[in-house]
């Protein structure tokens, strides 16, 4: 049996089972169309997109080390390691502001 993938947010293995999906390093619209994709948890997933605009995704966080360094990836990533892989929760600390 395989070991299973490990979300590069949480650093939790991303069971078959759970919600997953593929994060864009460069988002679609900022010309990362068939550019590297990393497996994440759906919930860390959301967490990003809560967090950060397009704009910054392609200028400043466009690998996984530069995601865990924010400050709010940080503190969400220390605290969703806690649960199992498969907890599901609502973003908590809402949306970004849109501009």
């Amino acid at each position: 049996m395989p070991d299973d993938p490990v979300c590069p947010l949480c650093l939790r293995p991303i069971p078959a089972d759970v919600p997953q999906s593929l994060h864009h390093l460069v988002p679609r619209l900022k010309g990362g169309k068939g550019g590297p994709t990393v497996l994440m948890h759906h919930i860390c997933h959301k967490e990003i997109h809560a967090a950060l605009t397009e704009a910054e995704l392609a200028r400043d966080y466009a690998t996984p080390e530069a995601l865990r360094a924010h400050p709010r990836l940080a503190r969400f990533a220390a605290w969703v390691a806690k649960r199992p892989p498969g907890f599901l929760s609502r973003v908590p600390g809402g949306h970004r502001k849109r501009r």
